[in-house]
């Protein structure tokens, strides 16, 4: 089964193993396109993407960058370094976000679980196009807004990094699913 094939291939592939060549466009919107077809609850549609290439996407890592350097109490140089490098070094990024559902219909973990759903059809399809990506939800997310402005009960959960890569994924092995199952017949 070519899906099963997929999930089981699905990797964390990280910046630092991005080459230079370009994620088109079309490639984007078919992520983008997959992501829109989440399980969503009362169909609230949780899931809201900022993708930010070449020059947002370099000023984005200047921003983060400093940013780090602001609000940390344990400066690093060279995680100051690697935040903006790791944005240069990706082709694209989306920046993953939730927008809360202004009638609180539905609790907000399920409008989050929506938007990880669509973000796994996101890894999914970039997976089978091979392309490399990694979903960052760092501390400084919660900065975002101070860069593109979201909307009112808009917030940010992410950042996927996307990037193609040389070298062929490493495989993974997980434990059995079996020893996270119970039955009860």
């Amino acid at each position: 089964m070519r899906l099963f094939e997929i999930i089981q291939a699905r990797r964390s592939i990280f910046p630092k193993q991005y080459n230079d060549r370009h994620i088109k466009n079309e490639d984007l919107k078919l992520i983008l396109k997959a992501a829109n077809f989440a399980p969503t609850h009362k169909k609230t549609e949780p899931w809201r993407f900022k993708v930010l290439q070449n020059f947002h996407k370099n000023e984005f890592g200047k921003f983060l960058s400093e940013k780090y350097k602001t609000t940390t109490t344990k400066f690093s140089k060279y995680k100051f370094e690697s935040i903006n490098n790791n944005i240069k070094r990706s082709s694209a990024l989306i920046l993953i976000c939730m927008q809360r559902d202004p009638l609180n219909s539905v609790p907000e973990w399920e409008e989050v679980a929506s938007v990880s759903m669509a973000v796994q059809n996101m890894w999914l399809v970039s997976t089978e196009l091979n392309i490399g990506s990694y979903w960052s939800s760092s501390k400084l997310v919660s900065y975002v807004h101070e860069f593109i402005k979201l909307k009112e009960g808009e917030k940010c959960l992410g950042i996927y990094y996307m990037g193609y890569f040389d070298k062929k994924a490493t495989k993974y092995i997980r434990g059995s699913y079996e020893d996270k199952v119970c039955w009860f017949k």
